[in-house]
C-alpha cells in the first residue's frame, strides 16, 4: 500500500481469502458487466488471473473497453476473453449475448454514479441502475450460477437519486433470487480510492494548482475502501451466498474518515502547509448529499460471514409481484423523459427518498 492510501485509511487493508474466489472462477465462464470501469477493469483484471474457462468484457463506452483488452493483451493475460459493446439498458443486446456465451457467473457492476449528475438526470439514473439490473438479473437467474450486484452506501436511507435508484436495484435483485436457484449477492461499497469522480484526484488537482481546496464541509465523513478491496469484496461475495435469498454484503472499513482531515493530509503529503500554502474553501452541501453515510438498516440482521473482515445482513424482502407494477411504472416514465413522474414513482418505490 502506498504512503497516501495508508495515510487515507487509517487502518490496514483488508486481505481476503483467495482460495474461496479461485473456487468460484476458474473453469466458468464470467461476465463483467461496465468493465470499462474503475471497478468493472479491477474486477476483470483478477477474474483473468484465476483461469477461467472465458472472461466477457461488456461495456457501453468503445473507448474504455479498447484500453481494457489493450491492457489485457500487453500484459500478456493468459485468459480467453471476449469484448462485447452494449448497454445494460438494451435488453436484445444482453439477450444475444448471454445466449451466445452463456455466463455462468455474472458480476453486475454496470452503473451511472456520480450524485450531482444524477440529480439532473434522474431518467438516466434510473433506467440505467434500475432497469438495467432488471434486465441482466433476470437473464443471470435463468443461466448463471452466481449473480453480484454492485450498491452503495448511498442506498441507505438515500436522500439523492444515485442511492434511491441503488436501493430499487437492491430490492430487485432480492425479489428475483426469492424466485431462481441462481446464488444472489449485493454488495455495499463505501468510497473507492481512486475510483473515477473520486474526491482524491480532485484534491490532487487543486493542490498542484496551488488551491484552493474545496471541501463541502468541516463535519463530512465518509467511509473509503481501496480498489483491491472493493475487487476482493465483490469476487468473495459471489462465494457466499446460498440460494432463496439476496444477502448484502459489506466490508468492514473502520472508522469513517473526515473530508477536511483527508484534504488537510493531501496537502501535507504533497509537501505543504493548510491554511497558510494552500487554502481550503467550505462549498456546502450539493444536492442529495449527506453529511455522514449509513452501511446497514436497523431492520436488517447483521452477522460475521466465513470471511474475516466481510460483514452480511437480511432482511424481510418483498416480491417481485409487489414491486412489478411501481416498477414498470417507473420505467416507463424514465423511459418517457417525464423527470416529474420518475421522481414520484422513485419515491413510490423508496420512502426514504420521499423524506429528503
Amino acid at each position: 500500500m502506498t504512503p497516501l492510501k495508508a495515510s487515507i485509511l487509517a487502518r490496514k487493508p483488508r486481505s481476503l481469502d483467495a482460495g474461496r474466489t479461485r473456487d468460484i472462477l476458474q473453469g466458468r465462464r464470467v461476465l463483467v458487466t461496465g468493465a470499462g470501469g474503475t471497478i468493472g477493469g479491477e474486477l476483470a483484471r483478477r477474474v483473468a488471473g484465476q483461469d477461467p474457462e472465458r472472461l466477457i468484457l461488456f461495456d457501453s463506452s468503445e473507448f474504455n473497453l479498447y484500453a481494457l483488452d489493450q491492457h489485457l493483451t500487453e500484459a500478456g493475460s493468459k485468459a480467453h476473453w471476449t469484448v462485447a459493446l452494449g448497454d445494460v439498458r438494451d435488453r436484445a443486446r444482453l439477450e444475444e449475448v448471454f445466449s451466445r456465451l452463456q455466463p455462468e457467473v455474472v458480476l453486475h457492476a454496470a452503473a451511472l454514479k456520480h450524485v450531482p449528475l444524477m440529480e439532473t438526470h434522474p431518467c438516466e439514473a434510473v433506467l440505467t441502475n434500475v432497469g438495467g439490473v432488471v434486465h441482466v438479473m433476470e437473464l443471470a437467474r435463468e443461466t448463471a450460477e452466481a449473480f453480484v450486484f454492485i450498491s452503495t452506501d448511498k442506498a441507505v436511507n438515500p436522500t439523492n437519486v444515485m442511492g434511491a435508484t441503488k436501493r430499487v436495484g437492491e430490492r430487485v435483485v432480492q425479489a428475483l433470487a426469492s424466485e431462481a436457484p441462481v446464488r444472489a449477492a449485493i454488495v455495499r461499497f463505501g468510497n473507492v480510492l481512486g475510483s473515477t469522480g473520486s474526491v482524491v484526484p480532485l484534491f490532487e488537482r487543486q493542490i498542484a494548482r496551488g488551491g484552493p481546496v474545496t471541501v463541502t464541509h468541516r463535519d463530512m465523513t465518509r467511509w473509503f475502501m481501496t480498489v483491491g478491496e472493493a475487487a476482493e469484496l465483490v469476487l468473495q461475495a459471489a462465494s457466499l451466498p446460498q440460494p432463496g435469498h439476496a444477502d448484502v454484503f459489506v466490508l468492514d472499513m473502520g472508522e469513517p474518515v473526515r473530508i477536511d482531515d483527508l484534504a488537510r493530509q493531501l496537502i501535507r503529503l504533497a509537501g505543504h502547509e493548510p491554511d497558510l500554502d494552500i487554502k481550503i474553501e467550505y462549498t456546502d452541501l450539493r444536492p442529495g448529499e449527506k453529511l455522514t453515510e449509513e452501511i446497514f438498516y436497523a431492520a436488517e440482521d447483521v452477522s460475521a460471514t466465513a470471511v474475516d473482515g466481510v460483514m452480511a445482513a437480511r432482511a424481510d424482502t418483498v416480491s417481485l409481484d409487489g414491486l412489478r407494477s411501481d416498477l414498470n411504472a417507473l420505467l416507463a416514465a424514465a423511459a418517457a423523459r417525464n423527470e416529474a413522474e420518475t421522481l414520484a414513482r422513485l419515491a413510490a418505490l423508496e420512502p426514504r427518498f420521499s423524506q429528503r
